[in-house]
């Protein structure tokens, strides 16, 4: 067994891309502030809706931060005059100047205890800034019962230590709308079933070796990744079966929107 950390592989989460920008737009279009200075997008993977912000808000300034080194590098070569990138921890990092705009799209589930982190982020905007983050609602999908399923089967069982299982996790509307309000913020919180139709051969495989499988394959030796996707692949087959070549993969999101008060 290996003992590699979990990488980052930007071609991988990009062959979906249009799927996962879909929430970032959706997000974005809610947030309510017209001509923000500094925007900054937290966990900004491979920089590409990074660069979208400068088109939402043409005269803002951009920057992109992002915790993985793979990510960061495949970002770096869209910075311009207006968009930065900097690979560092969000817990940590700050900017220079305060933002009015915070995003966080898809990233705050890999950061365990992130709804007592809030407040910090918030700390990173003006008064009357916006912090707006979805996260995905779907660690009980059935995506994901299958990779435990097939970890905790034969052999891989033998193979693959069961705490690559141990999942991020996120937290119900609700919760962050109630953490947020506490903080003083107005806030707009909601979630939303996208049914992702993809095309081609074990497409829902292709999108979890995006995310979800990353820390079972570091686990491996690279010479029995394919084994194991087969055997991934044939389980997703039955729970996500292929109809007149399309595949439909329901991924639930939650969404929020918080102001800070204005002092």
């Amino acid at each position: 067994m290996s003992d590699r950390t979990p990488r980052w592989d930007p071609d991988q989460y990009l062959r979906f891309g249009d799927e996962r920008a879909r929430p970032f737009a959706d997000l974005v279009a809610r947030i309510d502030i017209a001509a923000p200075a500094v925007v900054v997008d937290l966990g900004c993977g491979p920089g590409t809706l990074t660069v979208g912000l400068c088109e939402r808000w043409p005269t803002a300034s951009v920057i992109g931060v992002d915790s993985s080194p793979d990510m960061v590098a495949a970002a770096r070569p869209l910075a311009n005059e207006r968009v930065q990138f900097f690979e560092a921890d969000l817990r940590t990092w700050r900017p220079g100047d305060a933002a009015d705009v915070v995003v966080a799209n898809a990233t705050l589930q890999w950061v365990e205890g992130h709804d007592r982190l809030l407040g910090d982020l918030l700390d990173m905007l003006r008064p009357d800034g916006v912090l707006a983050f979805q996260v995905p609602g779907n660690f009980d999908a059935p995506s994901h019962r299958c990779i435990e399923e097939t970890v905790l089967s034969d052999p891989w069982r033998d193979v693959v230590d069961a705490s690559v299982l141990e999942r991020p996790r996120s937290h119900a509307a609700a919760h962050y709308l109630e953490v947020l309000a506490d903080l003083g913020c107005l806030v707009d919180a909601w979630e939303t079933t996208y049914l992702h139709v993809l095309h081609g051969a074990r497409p829902v495989l292709e999108w979890v070796r995006g995310t979800a499988l990353r820390p079972v394959l570091a686990a491996l030796d690279p010479s029995r990744h394919e084994e194991f996707c087969d055997a991934l692949a044939a389980r997703l087959a039955v729970v996500y079966p292929q109809r007149n070549g399309r595949t439909v993969l329901p991924f639930r999101r939650i969404f929020v929107v918080a102001r800070r008060p204005a002092r």
